[in-house]
């Protein structure tokens, strides 16, 4: 009994062993301060902030909640997490001894001719028994490390389907958005070709009557034309951008029940008023960033693994159970049968297998860390560059719709003129053509500070998106 004792509590003590190097995480390679001219400061807290009161557009949700349902790119994304879910549980078995039970009849007979004794040889066993099933002694941390590698990549598809499930709620956002724009886009252009076709109408009067002469009449011609190109133009980008958002979303828009009306871009109250900290509150939390950290700790635990693979394996195999001749006997006195199979295996001569795997696995942690590090910096540059926008965009929509403005009034006044014979048709032309292009212009800034306030959601909502995932 002591031999058996001082047995288990070495196993025990030797099964604490590990080959796997310690995991220190790398240091962020990015500045610990934004750089200047992103600002950082908002009213709003990020992780707080759903994304149902982020974005308030009813249309809008409902479009978002759609593609969460049945997007295939994130039905792929929530698979990928249970097929390294149950990998891990594979991995995470083989910790454990594997006990089966088993019955069983063996009989057989041997002719005479074939016996030493001269005479048929008949044979009949049952046997009823638990098995032990090659369970190897983990003294060098092998199969746990290989268990840690599953697990990191399990955590590490988890975090990347939450990455991914930001993504498509920024990606439906921005396609709506722009969806939107080019929709009063086109109704701009129409609206412009509609007014066009009534001054070449008046240009056809003034011809008549002498006043104006071809020149000018070809002049609105060309200008009517022009307009009605550009409306065709935005009808089909509009088309396409419908089309992308049908995409996104997994089926057709009109497969949506109740779909509510949609906001207009100036009616739309995204504000990208949000709290963005410091770097490292915010990079570390973002679910890419953690997905890439469990991607290192994987390959940080599959070195230890194939270093243990140099040094000697001890593996159990064994029954015990009851046997007998006869099956009345089979569990009576004197009927126990064992047997047990100790085996201890070290690698003598494998061609540089062994050295080769490590070599494999180092590298894929060098490959692993620069990764890692990658990303943090993208994610930096990412967050940065969308904190300057936010003001600066903000900043030139409020000077496009000054200009917008001015020229909408420029060309009521040199229409009057025209009409009044005070002003030249070229002037007229010059009007129309800036003031549909601030109007344009406008419709493009709004819809940028709006994409960049959907993509600084998405950039900043790690602690709302990561919701507890183990790091």
């Amino acid at each position: 009994m002591n031999k058996r004792l001082l047995l288990i509590v070495l196993g025990a003590a030797l099964g604490g062993c590990s080959m796997m190097p310690e995991y220190v995480r790398p240091a962020a390679p990015v500045a610990a301060a934004w750089p200047q001219g992103a600002n950082a400061e908002g009213k709003r807290d990020v992780a707080a902030t759903d994304w149902q009161h982020y974005y308030t557009d009813a249309r809008l949700q409902a479009l978002i909640a759609a593609a969460l349902e049945h997007n295939r790119d994130l039905h792929i994304a929530t698979a990928r997490i249970a097929e390294a879910r149950a990998q891990y549980g594979v991995q995470q078995a083989d910790q454990l001894p594997n006990v089966n039970v088993s019955a069983g009849r063996n009989a057989s007979a041997s002719p005479a001719s074939t016996s030493f004794t001269g005479r048929d040889f008949k044979s009949n066993r049952y046997d009823v028994s638990l098995a032990l099933v090659s369970y190897e002694l983990d003294f060098w941390g092998r199969v746990r490390n290989l268990s840690a590698a599953a697990k990191a990549s399990y955590l590490a598809s988890e975090a990347a389907q939450q990455a991914f499930r930001l993504s498509l709620v920024a990606e439906v956002a921005n396609a709506y958005l722009s969806l939107q724009e080019l929709s009063e886009r086109a109704q701009l252009a129409a609206a412009t070709a509609q007014g066009r076709a009534e001054m070449r109408a008046l240009v056809q009067r003034r011809r008549d009557l002498g006043v104006s002469g071809d020149l000018e009449w070809l002049q609105a011609e060309g200008a009517y034309q022009s307009a009605l190109a550009e409306r065709a133009n935005l009808e089909r980008q509009q088309a396409a951008a419908e089309n992308l958002l049908t995409l996104l979303v997994g089926q057709p828009l009109t497969a949506i029940k109740d779909l509510p009306a949609g906001r207009t871009l100036a009616a739309q109250d995204i504000s990208a008023d949000l709290i963005a900290g410091l770097p490292s509150d915010v990079l570390l939390q973002r679910p890419d960033v953690i997905a890439a950290e469990q991607k290192l700790i994987a390959a940080n635990a599959n070195i230890g693994a194939a270093r243990a693979a140099f040094l000697p394996r001890i593996t159990l195999t064994g029954s015990f159970g009851t046997a007998s001749r006869t099956l009345s006997g089979l569990f009576g006195a004197g009927s126990d049968a064992w047997s047990f199979q100790p085996s201890l295996s070290a690698p003598l001569f494998d061609a540089g297998h062994n050295a080769a795997n490590t070599d494999l696995a180092e590298a894929r942690k060098v490959i692993a860390v620069a990764e890692y590090e990658k990303t943090l910096q993208q994610a930096f540059r990412e967050v940065a560059d969308l904190l300057n926008a936010r003001e600066k965009i903000a900043e030139q929509l409020g000077a496009q719709q000054a200009n917008a403005q001015a020229q909408n009034q420029r060309l009521k006044l040199v229409e009057a003129r025209f009409k009044a014979g005070v002003a030249s048709h070229l002037e007229v032309l010059d009007a129309q053509r800036d003031s549909f292009a601030a109007q344009q212009g406008e419709l493009q800034v709004r819809r940028s500070l709006l994409t960049a306030a959907a993509q600084l959601y998405k950039a900043l909502a790690g602690q709302a998106a990561q919701g507890g995932t183990a790091q």
